[in-house]
């Protein structure tokens, strides 16, 4: 049973146990040599122990015979499984476009609706939130790049660095220009170490105090380790 992990079917050809009896049965089969599932596909003589082997088998062998529907046109030769796309396919050839956007403005025609679906998706888009721009983007990442030219850049006094809020201008602002940096200063009792930036913090607490240093160099002969995956990146 899959629930308690019994499996109280047991092979009497073999040491094997199984959970269900059709299990059992499944696998008897192997001894017997019987393979009771025949391939469908006429002229193929080929048998197997189990149904799902006999389709595997259809699939990678006769998957170009199940495609029945094939395209006339000269020298086209396509296969399709479904008579709707062979149909969609030869309107193709015939310059059949019965499917018309509807957008205003837009004059394309397709010979199935999923190709006019798909189509669709364009005019859907992601337009620019100011009224005043025209931008329509056709994926999530052509919009976040676009809306990055309105921010309104924020320049530093000091050294006219650039930033997209005042919040980052304030960081670079005490970091950089405020003459005294703010220090991190080492939790561990009677340490004392200060840092900059939270990163070396971390990685003096876990490679120093802790003895963590599970991220080694791959080059030959050089031994050394890091607490942290980046400090091991910024090493290479």
């Amino acid at each position: 049973c899959k629930h308690t992990g019994l499996k109280p079917f047991s092979c009497e050809k073999c040491d094997k146990s199984f959970a269900t009896r059709y299990q059992l049965t499944r696998h008897e089969l192997s001894h017997s040599g019987e393979k009771p599932h025949k391939c469908r596909t006429e002229g193929c003589s080929e048998a197997f122990v189990t149904k799902a082997s006999m389709k595997n088998h259809m699939a990678r062998v006769h998957q170009h015979q199940e495609n029945q529907y094939r395209c006339d046109h000269k020298g086209c030769k396509k296969d399709f499984n479904k008579r709707y796309q062979l149909i969609a396919h030869k309107g193709e050839h015939q310059q059949i476009l019965p499917f018309h956007c509807t957008f205003e403005g837009c004059s394309r025609e397709f010979p199935s609706r999923g190709k006019l679906k798909h189509h669709e998706r364009v005019h859907a888009g992601y337009p620019c939130d100011d009224e005043a721009c025209p931008f329509l983007g056709k994926t999530w990442t052509e919009y976040q790049k676009h809306r990055k030219e309105h921010r309104v850049k924020l320049p530093c006094g000091e050294c006219k660095k650039q930033f997209n809020n005042a919040w980052f201008l304030r960081q670079h602002s005490l970091h950089v220009h405020s003459g005294e940096r703010k220090m991190l200063l080492c939790p561990r009792q009677g340490c004392g170490k200060k840092f900059t930036r939270r990163f070396n913090l971390e990685n003096h607490v876990l490679g120093e105090h802790e003895g963590k240093k599970p991220f080694s160099c791959a080059y030959a002969g050089c031994g050394k380790s890091f607490a942290m995956k980046e400090g091991r990146g910024k090493h290479t």
